[in-house]
């Protein structure tokens, strides 16, 4: 029993690490000035070097790049220089496209930036700053049910070969954290569903209006 406390101990510890090592850009830490394609490259990548699961990694090529402001997902540059609403505009890019599709990501933040970005009253800085004090607080219930989800693999497989049970009880924590992912991933696109559907059928009292 004492082994399997110091195993899980160690073993959020290096979660904890890892996470830290994400590198969580805040917004007075992206350049105030306009950047040309290479700095953009260059300061995500430094930014983001925690975040890469192996070193030959990119964040963000310049491809891309061009590709998201070909597809109106990003905002075109002025005169080939990205300003710092663009970059944090890249910056909800880079975190959604690990999990969602391209056309999801333009349901979901086009109508961020066609309000905010060069807001008046707010701008994708405020919008960006809000999301991210929220993320900081969740980041302690993370760490919680990890160690939950983590406890609970090491108590399956109790009648399996004792020699399999280190791969078995890996094997279910995986199940589960990816049980976790699939769930919430089916819900954020039942959720850009919903924003589509309320795009394309104005409500009542704006039908109205019109």
């Amino acid at each position: 029993m004492e082994k399997q406390e110091n195993e899980m101990k160690e073993f959020l510890a290096n979660i904890v690490n890892v996470i830290r090592g994400m590198d969580y850009i805040k917004s007075e830490d992206v350049p105030n000035i306009d950047l040309y394609m290479d700095q953009v490259t260059t300061f995500m990548d430094e930014q983001l070097e925690g975040c890469k699961r192996h070193d030959v990694d990119k964040i963000l090529t310049k491809t891309m790049i061009n590709n998201y402001a070909k597809n109106n997902l990003l905002p075109s540059p002025d005169k080939k220089k990205y300003s710092k609403e663009h970059m944090l505009t890249l910056l909800f890019i880079y975190y959604f496209k690990n999990i969602l599709s391209i056309s999801d990501i333009q349901s979901i933040l086009n109508p961020i930036t066609e309000r905010y970005f060069n807001g008046k009253d707010f701008n994708m800085e405020d919008v960006y700053d809000e999301i991210f004090k929220v993320e900081d607080i969740e980041a302690g219930k993370f760490f919680k049910d990890i160690a939950k989800k983590y406890k609970q693999a090491q108590e399956t497989f109790t009648d399996f070969p004792e020699e399999d049970q280190k791969m078995l009880h890996t094997y279910s924590f995986i199940c589960m954290l990816s049980f976790d992912v699939y769930v919430k991933k089916m819900v954020i696109e039942r959720l850009i569903d919903t924003m589509g559907e309320n795009a394309d059928h104005p409500a009542e009292s704006d039908a109205k209006e019109e």
